[in-house]
């Protein structure tokens, strides 16, 4: 738990003022616990055995300032250490999440988007429960414990000794359950993390669900793993639930204690007073709920660790596509010279070499697997090759600044990202906007009558995943955004396969129109989509059999004649 507090020692910097606030709360908190407690002798003593009236009316006022002390240090201690504790988890969210974008296209592919969305929400929720909550409870406990056991030990030692001496037996069954505790806390966010997917995966494919009517189907899924992380929650609930019945006999026996052996120190050896005696009891009694609650924020601090050991996982996993230094001006060639890419044990491209300039317009063929892609992913540096290089203006990619290359690179594929916001918003998507230059764009992707129609026009606002359009007009709007960036290398994925040929003959002759500023990679099935590219590459198994025009492929490749059944 020590090391848990020293991950977050330094975000407290910030927050001097109001953590200065919150440990004065929680002293005054202590010291009006303790005055409580001790204001029972005087209140016997005087009162009840001396009968002294003036300390009827005095002795009342005390015992209200010590209460209202009590409500004020617990405000001030709760709102402040909430404050800090809401503030370090919002700046939290914002680390990870911010380390989880840069991190390489690989780890995504890797891991499922529910269970990042299941560590930056219900981890770091516990992470949030332990420093807003559970460590208010936890030092403001720890401080009215101190606070009453200087009561206790000043009232009489002796009682002190036998009413504490029991408290060691039960730090064995404490650590041992908080351990159980710890382990099952790791197991319930696994499985919360696993639900989280189950959900994911249900709405993000609502209509393939439905069309194949599997919905029972889903839900007996999701009530398994629903099933699962609720019996890992009952065994934690059993295991915390545990830690009471062994303070309330803990409690009892030192209670006993005290009645037996204060009793003789009362009635026989006549060493304490009646309102002593009676003062060290309610010391005693108000010590036993903080030792409990001490006992129980402990216990709560273990499921925070495991969250703490889920997020540092993240944390610490390595960017491994390191960004170049380099400034990027503007990309008028890019040659690649024996290029290979390897996927753990797969090679995806094998020694590819082609070059292209600024004013080209180059096809990539082939069918699926043929490494296509990989070499998209390669130009858009989301890994780097395994062997060989890509040349920009004679020098390796991997000199530039990442983020200014991507700058100047567009890619539109056919899964299309729609935001949930305005037409507007969404060509000039990561910009600001130009409203005329948004205008310009949507007419050369062939929508802009389209989207002027609408009640609203541009303002429109489209639904999550752009449900409010169809497939064909979503992928003009992905053209719109790639031409709003004036990139310098235009990347079409198949971004024309949901278009009717008249709207992709509309598209293509856009580019064509564009392509003096642009260099343009097509990757397409259709042979109308590269036919007037200056270049095709052809790719079978990872490699490149044949390029050119498409009259010498047509007249000398054999794949691209059997591709596009030419033969």
């Amino acid at each position: 738990m020590l090391e848990f507090f020293k991950e977050y020692l330094p975000y407290l910097k910030n927050y001097k003022g109001k953590l200065a606030l919150a440990i004065f709360g929680m002293l005054l908190v202590s010291a009006s616990t303790a005055a409580v407690a001790y204001l029972v002798k005087p209140v016997m003593d005087k009162i009840f055995i001396e009968q002294d009236i003036e300390m009827l009316y005095v002795l009342p006022v005390f015992i209200v300032l010590a209460f209202l002390g009590k409500g004020v240090g617990a405000f001030l201690s709760s709102y402040y250490l909430t404050y800090i504790g809401e503030d370090v988890v919002r700046i939290m969210k914002n680390k990870m999440l911010r380390h989880i974008v840069a991190l390489d296209l690989d780890f995504h592919l890797n891991k499922h988007s529910g269970e990042l969305i299941s560590r930056i929400t219900n981890d770091i929720s516990k992470i949030q429960n332990a420093i807003a909550s559970d460590a208010v409870n936890f030092f403001k406990s720890l401080f009215t414990v101190l606070g009453l056991l200087v009561v206790v030990i000043y009232q009489s030692p002796k009682l002190a000794l036998f009413s504490i001496i029991v408290i060691p037996a039960a730090v064995l069954p404490i650590s041992i359950i908080s351990k159980k505790i710890k382990k099952l806390s790791k197991k319930s966010q696994e499985q919360n993390s696993r639900l989280t997917s189950s959900l994911s995966e249900i709405f993000n494919n609502y209509e393939m669900v439905k069309a194949y009517n599997a919905q029972e189907y889903e839900l007996e899924r999701f009530e398994k793993e629903n099933l699962n992380y609720f019996k890992i929650n009952m065994k934690n609930v059993k295991n915390q639930q545990l830690l009471a019945p062994i303070f309330e006999v803990v409690g009892a026996i030192s209670i006993v204690a005290v009645i037996v052996v204060g009793g003789r120190e009362v009635l026989v050896t006549h060493e304490l007073t009646t309102g002593g005696f009676f003062s060290f009891l309610t010391a005693l009694s108000l010590l036993l709920d903080p030792l409990k609650r001490l006992s129980n924020s402990y216990s709560k601090f273990q499921i925070a660790v495991a969250a703490n050991e889920r997020i540092k996982e993240i944390m610490s996993h390595p960017i491994m596509i390191e960004s170049g230094k380099e400034k990027v001006e503007k990309i008028d060639n890019i040659e690649v010279k024996n290029l290979s890419l390897s996927y753990g044990d797969k090679k995806a491209v094998k020694n590819i070499n082609f070059s292209a300039k600024k004013g080209d317009m180059v096809g990539l063929v082939g069918d699926s697997g043929g490494g296509k892609s990989s070499v998209v992913n390669l130009l858009l540096r989301f890994y780097d090759p395994s062997e060989g290089s890509i040349l920009i203006n004679g020098k390796d990619m991997r000199n530039f600044d990442i983020n200014e290359l991507r700058e100047h690179i567009c890619v539109v594929s056919q899964r299309i990202y729609i935001v949930n916001d305005t037409v507007a918003a969404n060509v000039a998507y990561g910009k600001e906007k130009d409203i005329k230059k948004i205008k310009e764009v949507l007419k050369k992707a062939n929508i802009l009558d389209y989207i002027e129609s609408l009640p609203d026009g541009i303002d429109t606002v489209l639904d999550e995943s752009g449900t409010n359009l169809s497939g064909g007009q979503r992928q003009r709007i992905a053209i719109a955004r790639a031409l709003y960036r004036d990139p310098d290398i235009l990347i079409l994925d198949e971004a024309t396969s949901a278009l009717d040929n008249k709207s992709e003959a509309s598209i293509m002759k856009t580019i064509e129109e564009l392509k003096e500023k642009l260099l343009v990679f097509i990757v397409a099935h259709r042979l109308s989509t590269v036919e007037n590219s200056d270049k095709i590459l052809v790719f079978e198994h990872g490699k490149i059999v044949c390029q050119g025009d498409i009259d010498t492929l047509k007249k000398d490749c054999d794949s691209f004649k059997k591709l596009y059944s030419l033969t």
